[in-house]
């Protein structure tokens, strides 16, 4: 049995999109066995993953050279592999490739492509078109250790489902409705249906507990569970609403379907979750500085961020 020890350790919505191809290629190739090295709070999302085994690190404890170097003996004498996939290409990754290159290894790595993303992003450019998937980018590292695959681009359901997810939150600006906008949504959602909050941290967990108090029918699940516990009230839900963020991910390795919020980043980046479809992205559709960014994280140069401010919610409750 051959054996891909593979590695992406940010960030966690990416790390989520990995699933999905190591699902599809270990079932297509079932004489492969992947180690997935990453973050140790991201074990959740592999478990029952057949030949997959995760394994997971503190970053802190592999600072610098000589610390990818300590990782990178611990790797090869725990796991002795045949192939290395660098899904991250980072330094940090780049440094470690380095030392499994001395070791006598052929690295297969990502091809992010950063110059056509530079190009989407333009503000002057107004021919936008859609890039290859991060899926697709994933599954090309192991296309080119001469393994077949072919990704499906569906997500499987699983088991019964009633109540809506929201997910409000982002790690920037750019991808993050404005809060008051949320807030109408779900009061409004309210009044049919359960709605169930999914954020992190103690500001996020404040707001959202706020919300549940001032909304009937609303329950806070943020800091209140663990990963796994969220990945299990995910598969139930009839549908999640979230901003481009982790949770899209989540969702769509849950099986539920999602409807995804997009401000100054655009599905068009490859970045949609796996499996959903672009009828369920809510965006304003004439601005054509979108996307100015890849990742939300840039000031509005025009200073209005109307790719946010203009959004109309009635587009998300027409969804629902």
């Amino acid at each position: 049995m051959k054996r891909i020890l593979a590695y992406r350790f940010s960030a966690f919505g990416d790390v989520a999109m990995t699933v999905p191809v190591f699902i599809e290629f270990l079932e297509q190739n079932p004489n492969v066995e992947v180690i997935m090295v990453s973050r140790t709070q991201f074990s959740a999302l592999f478990e029952g993953i057949p030949n997959l085994t995760f394994k997971g690190i503190n970053l802190d404890d592999y600072k610098g050279i000589f610390g990818l170097r300590k990782l990178g003996e611990i790797l090869i004498q725990e796991f002795k592999p045949d192939y290395i996939a660098d899904l991250h290409d980072v330094i940090r990754t780049k440094a470690l490739n380095l030392f499994f290159v001395k070791k006598g290894f052929k690295i297969y790595k990502i091809n992010k492509g950063k110059d056509e993303k530079d190009e989407l992003t333009d503000i002057w450019n107004l021919e936008k078109h859609q890039l290859k998937s991060t899926s697709e980018r994933y599954a090309d590292v192991f296309r080119a250790m001469n393994f077949k695959l072919e990704l499906s681009h569906t997500y499987r359901p699983r088991g019964e489902k009633s109540g809506i997810g929201v997910a409000p939150f982002a790690q920037h600006k750019g991808k993050m409705l404005p809060l008051e906008k949320t807030f109408e949504v779900v009061r409004i959602l309210a009044k049919k249906n359960e709605i169930y909050f999914f954020g992190g941290g103690p500001e996020e967990t404040t707001i959202l507990n706020s919300w549940q108090e001032q909304i009937p029918n609303t329950t806070n699940l943020a800091a209140s569970h663990t990963l796994k516990e969220e990945l299990q009230k995910i598969a139930s839900l009839e549908v999640m609403i979230s901003m481009d963020s982790a949770n899209m991910h989540l969702a769509s390795l849950m099986g539920t379907r999602c409807i995804s919020v997009w401000g100054s980043t655009h599905h068009y980046a490859g970045f949609l979750g796996y499996g959903q479809s672009t009828k369920d992205v809510v965006q304003v559709k004439d601005l054509t500085c979108r996307p100015c960014s890849v990742f939300g994280d840039k000031k509005c140069y025009r200073g209005d961020w109307a790719c946010l401010e203009e959004l109309n919610i009635q587009k998300i409750i027409d969804l629902v």
